[in-house]
């Protein structure tokens, strides 16, 4: 009813009694649909996400595909239990979508616009460990809620303690840890490994990890060459001629995107594959747009168990459903990260405001964050590390075969990882807990 209907309708009132009782009546009904009309509370959520250069269609769309889907999904109240309540805490969710192209100088810049002009009330993004390490202090900075869903240096709470900063992701030394487990296992006769990876954070610590998990497993390996080409190379045929000259059994390279691509295709030209085990510990993205152009036998990782290594359960039965109807393409671990830090702000929010009925403060939110357990499509995550703010989670590695028959990827001879297998104890540095021998490391 509008307001010149109800100041309309007041011409054609009765003399009183009758006249005070409709009014009465009217009143009531005007203040009824006045309490409808308000807006639920609003949470505006910043994201950030490779939406143009190399990273963008094999990582950074995929992200922002599963941001479009849970955001609607959570307003709707349509995800699984236990998030199937409509909302954050009862708050629908608004969001500013920004790229993360272009370096960190405009990444720092893009950060502080989103929370000094855009006024968001948290920050979810991030796929570039350069970013990361650029933003992280930052956050302090400017006191606000951000959550890493993705990269993967472990140097962001190894080296520095956060008070606003979380990682829903579990850092890059467990992909590492596994890889090197699921090839000193399956390749016991390899005497020499080499790494192909990109000079910055990610592909230096990725390649440390594993070179020292493999010397810390296998005693005595050999490492033939390290080769750190820049990001976004592109080409790599002085690499590649010094991998076939070196001859090592095992290569390993963190590559991603379309680096990753990029090399599987003119690695596979030269044979790089032919004679020894090739790792691609973050390779899972390339399955689905490379397809049989990824050569059977290769080593793969996804980051945790996400994608074809997710267990069924309702969670991610719906997930890959939901994601698929709307994209028509099953989702990848990048997806699949965006839903977990999704779900990981929602399970906070709403411990925090339990009882309140209101939304909670951010100070309550980030008390409710440190510690905190939560199921995912991927299964479950623990904010374990970092005082509370680095997650853990299981992982798993697998031998890529693509099934002709059918026009699909799959894996074979796949491993499942425990978190506590490959994941450093609270308040140890992966470097030294993996020279250590993995100290307190617990494996099936």
């Amino acid at each position: 009813m509008t307001m010149p209907n109800v100041i309309s309708a007041s011409f054609l009132l009765p003399k009183r009694p009758v006249r005070a009782l409709v009014a009465a009546t009217l009143a009531l009904l005007s203040a009824a649909l006045g309490s409808q009309a308000q807006e639920a509370p609003k949470l505006k959520i910043g994201i950030v996400t490779f939406l143009s250069g190399g990273a963008a269609g094999p990582f950074g769309i995929p992200a922002r595909n599963a941001a479009e889907l849970m955001v609607e999904a959570i307003n709707n109240g349509t995800v699984p239990a236990p998030y199937n309540s409509k909302g954050i805490a009862g708050a629908l969710i608004q969001t500013v979508v920004i790229d993360e192209a272009g370096g960190t100088t405009k990444q720092v810049t893009e950060y502080r616009n989103l929370v000094q002009r855009e006024n968001v009330d948290l920050v979810i993004g991030y796929i570039s460990s350069g970013d990361c390490l650029a933003v992280a202090p930052v956050t302090e900075e400017l006191k606000k809620l951000t959550i890493f869903f993705d990269c993967g240096t472990p140097r962001i709470f190894e080296d520095a303690s956060y008070t606003y900063l979380f990682r829903t992701g579990p850092h890059g030394t467990m992909d590492n840890v596994a890889a090197a487990r699921y090839l000193a296992e399956t390749a016991p006769q390899a005497k020499s490994i080499a790494g192909l990876n990109q000079n910055y954070a990610w592909g230096q610590d990725s390649w440390a990890d594993f070179r020292l998990s493999m010397q810390a497993l296998k005693p005595g390996i050999s490492i033939v060459t390290e080769q750190f080409p820049k990001l976004g190379a592109g080409q790599y045929g002085a690499e590649i001629s010094a991998l076939l000259v070196g001859k090592p059994d095992i290569l390993h390279t963190s590559f991603w995107g379309a680096d990753l691509e990029g090399f599987v295709l003119q690695a596979r030209a030269r044979g790089v594959f032919d004679a020894r085990k090739v790792l691609l510990s973050a390779g899972e993205p390339a399955i689905f747009r490379l397809g049989a152009q990824i050569p059977d036998g290769t080593i793969i990782g996804a980051r945790g168990t996400h994608g074809l290594f997710a267990k069924p359960s309702a969670l991610n039965d719906w997930f890959r459903k939901a994601y698929y109807d709307r994209f028509a393409t099953p989702p990848i671990y990048a997806s699949y990260k965006m839903a977990i830090a999704f779900l990981g702000v929602k399970a906070a929010y709403e411990k925090a405001a339990a009882g309140t009925g209101k939304v909670p403060t951010q100070e309550a939110v980030i008390k409710a964050f440190e510690f905190l357990e939560f199921e995912t499509p991927s299964g479950k995550i623990r904010m374990a590390l970092g005082k509370g703010h680095q997650a853990i989670g299981d992982n798993a590695i697998g031998t890529y075969k693509f099934d002709k028959a059918a026009g699909q990827p799959t894996f074979v001879d796949v491993k499942y990882y425990a978190a506590e297998c490959v994941n450093p104890p609270e308040g140890v540095k992966s470097e030294a807990w993996i020279k250590s021998g993995f100290k307190g490391a617990k494996c099936n």
